[in-house]
């Protein structure tokens, strides 16, 4: 069991963020322990023939099946960047210190040839680290960035939302299931624990990450910033195929190109990218989704500089009776 103790300090410093260096680490892990059969098979099965050579034998070295994973190289993303860069950038700003000292706990745990180089010039460590990272991410992650980053947009608004509606133990009550919140902790249900507590004061970083799934995962240990990941909602949509709506009765009734925007709106989108997806100019598309919107088939919200546009309830209905017509005539 993890514990994280909370002041009132902490509690009011409970914030979300995303971290694309979460997902590459979380994701090394998913290549080493889930089947094809798991949520993520379509991934696994166009990654896993793609990703090879030094880079992933040093990161699958430094991220285990199953056990420690050095704290350091899932660094909080800062408040006003959550973009691959900042993270790599704090993980190269490590202590030499804390980089050995994580490193030595991992090599005592899950022992591994490569280890006791980079423990012996931590410098050398971290820039192979993040170039690692990098190149990892470019082949692994970017390509399917977009669509995991309005899957996890779409978990924070929700999040945010509760928290609004019902304060932080509603929050906590449907996070995940190993993790539960009381007055003055949050515990994490974990077969082990991480040696060392965090500073008070700090407050707690929720993190929803697509391949810790089905896990949740912690940081607990000082310097670093008590963080908490756990899958978001709505996981399994994330590697679906659209719907084709080109000959059903949706497109009948509001012809094929908004039934199009309405198939392809499993996860939000922007203009640009739903765009982009189904080879429309950008002008069109909006003339189509201000029509959707004025029928409750589509909304929107803002995120920072981008408006994102989603299906509405109503939307999935009419999506849903169709395709049941469909598979029916």
């Amino acid at each position: 069991m993890i514990t994280i103790r909370l002041s009132a300090e902490d509690v009011g410093r409970i914030r979300f963020a995303l971290s694309p260096v979460w997902e590459a680490v979380t994701s090394v892990r998913a290549l080493s322990n889930n089947t094809a059969r798991s949520v993520h098979g379509p991934w696994l099965r166009k990654v896993r023939p793609t990703i090879q050579g030094d880079d992933l034998t040093l990161l699958r070295a430094l991220i285990p099946p199953v056990g420690y994973i050095p704290d350091f190289i899932t660094p909080a993303p800062p408040r006003r960047s959550t973009s691959l860069e900042s993270g790599l950038a704090a993980i190269a700003a490590t202590p030499h210190d804390l980089v050995v000292r994580e490193l030595v706990q991992l090599s005592e745990e899950t022992p591994n040839p490569v280890l006791p180089e980079l423990i012996g010039n931590p410098e050398r460590a971290l820039d192979l680290i993040t170039s690692a990272l990098e190149t990892y991410w470019r082949h692994a992650i970017e390509p399917d960035w977009r669509r995991m980053r309005a899957l996890l947009q779409e978990d924070l608004a929700f999040r945010m939302d509760e928290l609004a509606s019902g304060g932080i133990e509603r929050l906590f009550r449907n996070l995940h299931p190993s993790i539960r919140y009381s007055a003055d902790r949050i515990e994490i249900d974990r077969p082990f624990c991480c040696d060392g507590v965090p500073m008070a004061g700090q407050g707690v970083l929720l993190v929803p990450c697509v391949f810790t799934w089905p896990a949740g995962l912690a940081v607990t240990s000082a310097p670093h910033v008590p963080t908490i990941t756990y899958p978001p909602r709505g996981l399994g949509r994330l590697w679906e195929s659209q719907r084709d709506t080109t000959e059903s009765p949706l497109a009948d009734l509001v012809g094929r190109t908004r039934a199009a925007i309405v198939g392809h709106l499993d996860l939000p989108m922007s203009t640009t990218h739903l765009a982009h997806q189904l080879g429309v100019s950008a002008p069109t598309l909006s003339v189509h989704l201000s029509i959707l919107r004025n029928a409750g088939v589509v909304d929107s919200r803002r995120d920072g500089r981008a408006v994102l546009y989603y299906r509405t309830p109503l939307g999935s209905q009419l999506l849903d009776a169709s395709t049941r017509l469909a598979s029916t005539a």
